[in-house]
């Protein structure tokens, strides 16, 4: 009957320990949560109850599964596994609770801050801080496992005599990658590029979505996903629009005859960037910026609150300006004009003297 009963107190006693240890940290969370909604992080701390409850439960059960007498004969396997369990959910454990924190610390920084550069800068670095941390911790529950192992301790011992070379070795090997390791920290401290950022890359315009120790992804206009190496923002020049403000001017050229009325456009101009949404109010202008034998190129300069904006802000002036001249004065579009060839001159003889 004993060795019965044991085993089921052992392992019933740790599962309802565990489960009620668990239920009693999410309620007091739930309640600092409520009587601090300030600060987001007791609420966070929440998603830490299940990899908190594997910890504890494993913990118990390598501290009493001796005494539960259950498969004598894989005694020592038992304990291997359950040494490992809790080292994986003790990683878990840490990486859970360091993302509450820094998720926590962003989110009352991004409330308390009204610049928006700042925002997306100090996203961009608590981001990479955290994929970090997750690697480093992952490498070090990775190493604690194995070292676990006997055979791991022997193995390990005897490769420190040429561990030199084989640090070379790897280094050589992963030169790429840690290029891209090293730039994707230098983007993230350096303040070369932050999520959100409108870029231009390999002549490509869109957004910076996502930023890792080695690549950054850029969604383009179109809805298009861009992956691209990290090293490349620290080795080859970029457009970064959103530098020194979201603020754009944009330009539309119109090539017209020399006889259009400029100072009309200009006025037509006016008209247009007030009626439109997109102007923000700051500049707009219309100047002759060249010259040809047939026409004349006109340059429209606006301005608007952001690259989206200022796109917006030149399709409308570039169509509404062209229905007008199509409209009001026809004679300003360019024309091509060609010539018929007398008829006395064709298949006549020529004159070599």
């Amino acid at each position: 009957m004993e060795d019965v009963l044991r085993p089921l107190l052992v392992l019933g006693g740790s599962v309802a320990v565990t489960v009620i240890v668990g239920w009693v940290v999410d309620q007091v969370l739930r309640r600092t949560d409520a009587a601090h909604p300030e600060t987001p992080l007791w609420g966070l701390l929440r998603r830490c109850r299940l990899p908190l409850q594997f910890v504890l439960c494993a913990a118990l059960l390598r501290g009493a599964y001796g005494e539960a007498h259950i498969a004598r004969d894989h005694t020592k396997a038992i304990g291997q596994v359950l040494t490992l369990v809790l080292i994986g959910s003790a990683a878990w454990l840490i990486v859970r609770i360091s993302a509450a924190v820094v998720e926590s610390a962003y989110s009352r920084y991004a409330t308390a801050t009204r610049d928006a550069a700042r925002v997306r800068r100090v996203r961009t670095q608590v981001t990479l801080i955290q994929r970090v941390v997750t690697a480093v911790v992952g490498v070090v529950a990775v190493a604690a496992m194995l070292l676990t192992f006997p055979a791991m301790r022997t193995f390990g011992a005897s490769m420190l005599a040429s561990a030199g070379i084989l640090g070379i070795v790897a280094g050589i090997a992963a030169q790429s990658t840690l290029g891209n390791l090293f730039a994707g920290l230098q983007i993230a401290f350096g303040d070369m590029v932050r999520i959100g950022d409108v870029v231009v890359v390999d002549g490509e315009w869109g957004t910076v979505e996502e930023i890792t120790l080695t690549f950054l992804t850029v969604r383009t206009w179109d809805e298009r996903r861009i992956t691209m190496p990290v090293s490349y923002f620290t080795s080859k020049p970029f457009e970064n629009w959103s530098r020194g403000g979201p603020q754009m001017t944009g330009t539309v050229f119109f090539q017209v005859d020399h006889a259009a009325p400029v100072n009309a456009m200009r006025e037509k101009l006016h008209e247009i960037v007030q009626d439109c949404p997109s102007w923000d109010g700051r500049d707009w202008g219309l100047a002759v910026t060249d010259t040809t034998p047939t026409t004349i190129e006109v340059r429209a300069l606006v301005t608007a609150r952001d690259a989206d904006e200022v796109w917006t802000l030149r399709c409308e002036v570039r169509e509404r300006m062209v229905a007008w001249l199509h409209d009001e004065h026809p004679y300003a579009l360019p024309r091509v004009i060609t010539a018929a060839v007398p008829e006395d001159t064709e298949d006549k003889p020529v004159d070599v003297d």
